[in-house]
């Protein structure tokens, strides 16, 4: 489990009780936090305040209802038109964009809320909504253990987030070994970045499932109801990727579209996420030879390790369910993320009051550029790169 200083003990009513608990790791004990100070129960304090103050319910908030209405709503009406309705490839390719733009929507949105508990305070809508991961392709059962358990965890890390590790294809952590390819990978990565929902739907939750693992942390196989959902889940997927399409269009057509689709889904996920961890203000410490521990609290950890970027963006926050405000997630993961934009000062000034560093870009445009310049420093040979960042780890 995570340390306790990370959970604080203040006073509050069971609506709000639990909003900066992260979840359990799946492996108890083989990390902990430095002990903590008064920062994570005082932010706290002034987010239960805000809440008491406005009337605002943290979760099952009306808004959020009505985009997950839009979301689906555009979700269905691309697939029935890419896969049921169109014959010509000059439709086809904008359908087939408009399908991964959706699904990004979809993940962004309604599943990564759900499967946080941030949707609703019943449980079933919270895991219904997780669900929306199960037919998109992917595996809610495995998305729970590696994003809940690990990388809110153990946010940049390497070698226990399992989000920052793409193998051998790219290096995004200093601690990370650099092959004599990895020089380009500013240029490559974004290429490959749209790969990874196939990698995922198709590889890696088999793996996963497989090896009871996630990455480095013991992974409770699915059985019984989450098994059958695991099974449910992808078959459900094959079938809307190929078998419905295959009932109006020859196999090449359909293969292309699922690629295209994919693509941009992948793009649009995997930029979103890393340009908020994968960047030169974001820390990525080591655990303290000495006694194994990282140097700062969890609180902190997950502020320094993260970047809020374009937070005066109202419709990109829209379209990516508030994750350009991802040190406002990582610290209330369980608030529903309309809260998000009105929870950022709060969380700025206390952070300023306490002096932890907080990172705020100014415009998703200059994130993408930080990310390039992250990528390109990682790959570089120089070994002062690397020796220049250390001052950043605890």
């Amino acid at each position: 489990m995570i340390a306790s200083e990370s959970v604080g003990s203040v006073a509050c009513d069971d609506d709000v009780r639990g909003l900066a608990e992260p979840l359990p790791v799946a492996a108890p004990g083989t990390l902990k936090f430095a002990p903590g100070d008064r920062f994570l129960p005082e932010l706290r304090r002034r987010v239960e305040q805000y809440f008491a103050s406005t009337g605002r319910r943290p979760r099952d908030c009306p808004a959020m209802y009505l985009k997950t209405v839009v979301f689906f709503g555009w979700l269905a009406v691309s697939y029935v038109g890419l896969a049921c309705w169109t014959e010509s490839a000059w439709t086809s390719l904008p359908l087939a964009i408009s399908l991964g733009l959706a699904m990004a929507a979809v993940g962004f949105n309604v599943q990564h809320d759900g499967g946080h508990q941030a949707f609703s305070n019943r449980r079933w809508v919270n895991k219904l909504m997780a669900l929306s991961l199960d037919l998109l392709g992917g595996s809610s059962y495995v998305w729970d253990k590696k994003h809940n358990a690990v990388h809110h965890s153990y946010t940049n890390v390497t070698g226990h987030d399992d989000d920052i590790n793409i193998g051998f294809f790219g290096r995004l952590s200093p601690h990370q070994p650099r092959l004599r390819f990895h020089r380009l990978q500013h240029f490559y990565l974004w290429v490959l970045y749209g790969f990874l929902p196939i990698k995922w739907q198709l590889y890696d939750d088999f793996r996963d499932v497989l090896l009871g693992r996630v990455g480095g942390h013991r992974m409770a196989r699915p059985k019984g109801w989450d098994l059958l959902m695991f099974i449910a889940g992808k078959a459900a997927f094959v079938g809307l990727a190929f078998g419905v399409p295959l009932l109006w269009h020859s196999a090449g057509p359909v293969l292309l579209a699922y690629l295209v689709t994919s693509w941009t889904q992948g793009v649009v996920l995997s930029t979103v996420f890393q340009v908020a961890h994968c960047e030169e203000n974001a820390s990525f410490p080591l655990p303290r030879s000495a006694d194994g521990r990282m140097g700062a609290a969890w609180a902190v950890h997950q502020v320094e390790t993260t970047v809020d970027f374009a937070r005066g963006n109202r419709l990109l926050s829209w379209f990516v369910g508030g994750l350009n405000f991802q040190i406002e997630h990582h610290l209330f993961p369980r608030v529903c993320h309309i809260h998000y934009s009105a929870l950022a000062p709060i969380v700025e000034s206390t952070c300023q009051q306490f002096g932890v560093r907080y990172t705020a870009r100014e415009s998703f445009g200059t994130s993408l550029a930080a990310h390039f310049r992250w990528l390109r420093r990682m790959g570089a040979a120089a070994a002062e790169h690397d020796s220049a960042f250390e001052h950043r780890v605890p």
